[in-house]
């Protein structure tokens, strides 16, 4: 009996603490440099509750990425500020609970939006929305973020004026082999590709097929890969659908277009962002606008989406989405409602529920799930 009693107490300890190391990192839109900006929190992946630990001072760092090691985080800040806009490197100490400022360099362009790390965890990649372009930072051993060895600007346009005027790259995706990267260009209708290689001192390289046009007036905003890397998946800004692509070797060939909303619903709705379960069987896209809903669908084995269902977002303006590691549970970050809802994943169905107690992030428009 005292055994048994041990060995539960054990497995008690274990699954106790196996539940406190997953942390959530949250950006935001705080307009001040002096005010909150980036805030770390503990997912407690049994009861799916969120505690704070800390946050740290700066403006606007609306969209954050982790270094393929976990230790290092960065950052798009100076977002939506005038004639600006940077990246910026922390690191982050999970024993310590800590998460300290290293440096900031330029961004290369007006409104920064997104951020990636390459496998190798030596180069740092952003999209810059308003000025339509991308850069590439080196970056060092110690997380800080080096020089800047390539800024490639675009000028295209597309068919709607008050959005499309110009082009606005919207996000910068590895391919699951790393050795391709693509730039949704929301006003251009194109997904810009090119080859990455790491070795080079400017590694994007042009390919023979330079971009995929998209639906005209679509708005390609996010793109993510499936796990099994067959597959990709694009979701539009004003078309409020989701792409489905064959993936190959830097190529993406459509294979279905589907609405994230119903057809007959009035004009107005604004899709986000898509996120896959990690055992490939679900696919999430967060509606804005009239909305404010995340459409569920399951993937086939040829891809494919079927439409499963539709699930509040409790909150106004979902702007992104994240799976922790384990698939039980979804954030969303609502940004106009500024706050953060968590919810329980049925594995088998795909669908959420609501769990635990919503919490208060000022203009909340990122997340970031990790487990150390």
């Amino acid at each position: 009996m005292t055994k048994k009693f041990t060995f539960l107490r054990l497995l008690l300890f274990a699954i106790n603490t196996f539940a406190q190391n997953t942390y959530v990192f949250f950006g935001s839109y705080n307009d001040n440099e002096v005010k909150e900006g980036i805030y770390v929190y503990q997912l407690d992946t049994v009861s799916g509750r969120l505690s704070k630990v800390t946050s740290v001072k700066v403006g606007n760092p609306s969209y954050l990425t982790l270094s393929p090691n976990e230790q290092f985080l960065y950052a798009c800040t100076n977002t939506k500020t005038a004639n600006e806009g940077s990246v910026s490197a922390y690191k982050f100490d999970p024993k310590k609970r800590k998460l300290n400022f290293i440096n900031k360099q330029d961004s290369g362009g007006e409104n920064p939006v997104y951020v990636t790390v390459d496998a190798s965890g030596k180069w740092l990649v952003n999209a810059n929305y308003t000025e339509a372009s991308v850069s590439v930072h080196s970056l060092n051993e110690d997380g800080s973020i080096g020089r800047m060895t390539q800024n490639i600007k675009y000028t295209d346009s597309s068919i709607i004026p008050i959005r499309q005027a110009a082009a606005h790259i919207h996000a910068a995706v590895f391919a699951p082999d790393y050795k391709y990267i693509f730039f949704p260009d929301l006003g251009a209708d194109k997904i810009r590709a090119y080859a990455f290689n790491v070795a080079n001192s400017q590694p994007l390289e042009n390919i023979s097929n330079p971009f995929i046009v998209t639906i005209p007036g679509s708005g390609p905003r996010h793109l993510t890969f499936h796990p099994n890397g067959k597959f990709a998946y694009c979701i539009e800004e004003m078309g409020g659908a989701v792409s489905a692509y064959n993936y190959l070797n830097g190529t993406l060939d459509r294979v279905q277009r589907v609405y994230t909303h119903p057809e007959t619903l009035p004009k107005g709705s604004e899709s986000s962002d898509v996120q896959i379960s990690p055992d490939g069987k679900f696919l999430y896209a967060a509606n804005r606008g009239n909305e404010n809903n995340i459409a569920i669908f399951s993937i086939a084995e040829n891809g494919t989406l079927k439409l499963v269902g539709y699930q509040s977002a409790y909150g106004h303006h979902p702007r992104t989405l994240a799976i922790d590691p384990s698939g039980k549970f979804l954030i969303t970050t609502n940004v106009n409602s500024s706050n953060v809802i968590v919810f329980r994943r049925d594995a088998e169905s795909g669908l959420l529920t609501k769990t635990g107690k919503a919490i208060k992030i000022d203009h909340v428009s990122c997340v970031k799930i990790q487990r150390y």
